[in-house]
């Protein structure tokens, strides 16, 4: 009898087959009824583990031992006539055997049945129970131990820079910059963390420097049972903080068990620069143009230009300084036409150097849509080229809602500015652009209410249309308290002028609304930058006549930025043809008949 009989003769087949069945089956009802009941994945991962190790022992077993009527004994020492199996063979063989095969087809049919019934009855397996991604992350700031505020470019960088590169992993959601750094210095539990950002893990980190000695722990914890997932210290050379920085990111990916691409690899391994003082010098930029005031905006400007005289193919940097001008003009500031004009030129440089820089994508968009003439259809290209590239950017899925409100496409802004809320849920730049698509809806009561939460985010008064929320609610004396509120602070601001402006002309006081408008032309002089707000203000008082001049003038010399054509403050001057005419001229011809 050669070996492979007496596998068949004592049975080790059957058993094989059988316990695969039954293991499989088990393991069916682990992975899709133990999730049902909260059973954390180690339990899972325990009965796996233990179907493995089992196969091996039940196959000795059935090969050592025998079931007969008189109980089991050991094989060498029962004759196969007396062994059970032996004599059910010798009464029926086939009966036998189509027995076995009834158990195996009932077996797998079970675990078929109970493999797509999981599938199909789950939620999307991308989400956890609590509705969070499970590939989801938030990169907080990491702690200064060294108390010293000449290293918060370290402290603030790294993460940042972690942040950057895990966006550009399209399988894993990466909260932005702007939410994670809410919670700077703050200490807030991780638990609490993950259910106000929605995510399911977190990176944190400490950093300690000694001379050029650089100390790095970093942590990733379950944010829904605070539980470690991974924990490294690192002690390196300053000099080596960026290959430091690859290395964290690639650790993470593989803690969460992404399955990177080629192209994907090389992005994580991608170094914006070598150069640590432009590395400081564009973390100060990017600190400062995160509060937006007008002077932290300049200082921005000057922080980055410095970056780029340490580093001139420094692609970030130029990316920076675009997004800075952009939003200098945009705000009035300096002229939209200057602002306009210098953040297409560090955009263009910085896709010279970089092609593939999402953040130059995005800017260059900006350029193409936040000012009049604006061409939508290359603003759009670019923001969706910013999109595709990296999935997880709020500013470009922003800046692609604020593109679609202008063109009043307002549920499709709806829908994109809801996903930048995702991305970036406590920044109140973005809460404040979900606002606008009902706003011009004319829902006004929903509007207010969403304008409310924002302000929760950051000062109210903060955007041009904001006002006109006010003033169509009827809540003028809300309004005045809020320009009280903000008097000392933003005394020079041409925004807070402005809106000063709008509350006086909706009140009726029309001397103080045209002291206003005075104030804005001392301010703009010979480049007409507020020419686009003093025209709000004239609809308001109904002045027609000197609405039309100042859009005329500010069109005619690249002074408009921003113009929302379905805003309700244009609503006194609609009906009139020439605002039609206006708003033809405000958009380039190829994209002018999709307004």
């Amino acid at each position: 009898m050669n070996f492979f009989s007496e596998l068949k003769r004592r049975n080790v087949y059957k058993v094989a087959v059988a316990y695969a069945v039954v293991g499989w089956l088990l393991v069916q009802v682990a992975t899709q009824v133990f999730p049902f009941f909260e059973i954390p994945n180690w339990a899972v991962r325990l009965v796996v583990l233990a179907i493995i190790i089992g196969f091996p022992i039940a196959l000795i077993i059935a090969w050592a031992f025998e079931l007969t009527p008189e109980g089991i004994k050991q094989t060498e020492n029962v004759e196969p006539a007396n062994t059970r199996s032996g004599q059910v063979l010798a009464a029926g063989l086939a009966s036998k055997n189509r027995t076995w095969i009834y158990i195996t087809v009932i077996g797998a049919a079970l675990s078929v049945a109970l493999f797509f019934i999981g599938r199909h009855s789950a939620p999307n397996s991308g989400v956890s129970r609590t509705g969070v991604p499970e590939k989801s992350i938030a990169v907080l700031p990491f702690e200064n131990q060294n108390r010293d505020p000449d290293i918060d470019y370290l402290c603030d960088g790294i993460p940042e820079s972690i942040i950057n590169s895990l966006s550009e992993l399209p399988k894993l959601k990466v909260m932005s910059r702007n939410s994670v750094f809410h919670y700077k210095g703050k200490g807030t539990d991780a638990p609490t963390v993950g259910k106000e950002l929605k995510v399911q893990t977190l990176l944190t980190g400490r950093v300690r420097q000694r001379g050029d000695g650089l100390t790095i722990g970093v942590e990733l914890i379950n944010a829904q049972d605070n539980s470690q997932m991974w924990g490294q210290q690192y002690n390196r050379k300053l000099s080596d903080l960026f290959a430091l920085q690859e290395e964290i990111a690639k650790e993470v990916s593989q803690k969460l068990r992404l399955k990177l691409t080629g192209a994907e690899q090389e992005q994580l391994a991608k170094r914006p620069t070598e150069n640590l003082k432009a590395f400081q010098y564009y973390m100060q930029g990017r600190a400062a143009a995160q509060r937006r005031t007008n002077a932290d905006l300049l200082a921005s400007v000057r922080f980055y230009e410095k970056a780029l005289e340490e580093d001139s193919k420094y692609a970030l940097a130029y990316a920076g300084l675009a997004d800075a001008y952009a939003n200098l003009g945009y705000y009035g500031s300096i002229s939209p036409v200057e602002g306009r004009r210098k953040a297409e030129e560090a955009a263009r440089q910085s896709l010279a150097i970089d092609e593939n820089l999402a953040e130059a994508h995005a800017a260059l968009g900006l350029v193409y849509i936040g000012f009049a003439p604006s061409n939508f259809s290359l603003g759009d290209k670019e923001l969706r080229r910013a999109i595709e590239l990296s999935p997880h950017l709020a500013v470009a899925r922003y800046n692609l809602g604020i593109s679609l409100i202008r063109q009043g496409r307002l549920d499709e802004a709806i829908a994109e500015l809801r996903i930048a809320r995702e991305l970036d849920p406590l920044s109140s730049v973005i809460a404040r652009a979900v606002v606008i698509p009902h706003y011009f809806k004319r829902d006004y009561k929903r509007a207010f209410e969403l304008l409310r939460q924002a302000n929760e985010l950051g000062p109210a008064l903060s955007a041009t249309w904001e006002i006109g929320l006010f003033i169509r609610n009827g809540l003028l004396g809300e309004a005045f308290a809020e320009i009280e509120k903000a008097k000392e602070a933003r005394k020079n601001d041409p925004l807070f002028i402005y809106s000063t402006g709008m509350a006086y002309a909706a009140s009726g006081k029309q001397t103080e609304a045209l002291q206003s408008i005075k104030e804005l032309e001392a301010m703009s002089g010979a480049s007409l930058s507020t020419a686009h707000w003093i025209a709000k203000i004239n609809a308001t008082l109904n002045d027609k006549e000197m609405a039309f001049s100042w859009l005329e003038r500010g069109l005619a010399t690249g002074a408009l930025g921003v113009f929302y054509k379905d805003e309700p403050v244009w609503d006194p001057i609609r009906d009139d043809p020439r605002f039609a005419a206006l708003v033809g001229k405000m958009v380039v011809p190829d994209t002018a008949s999709r307004q």
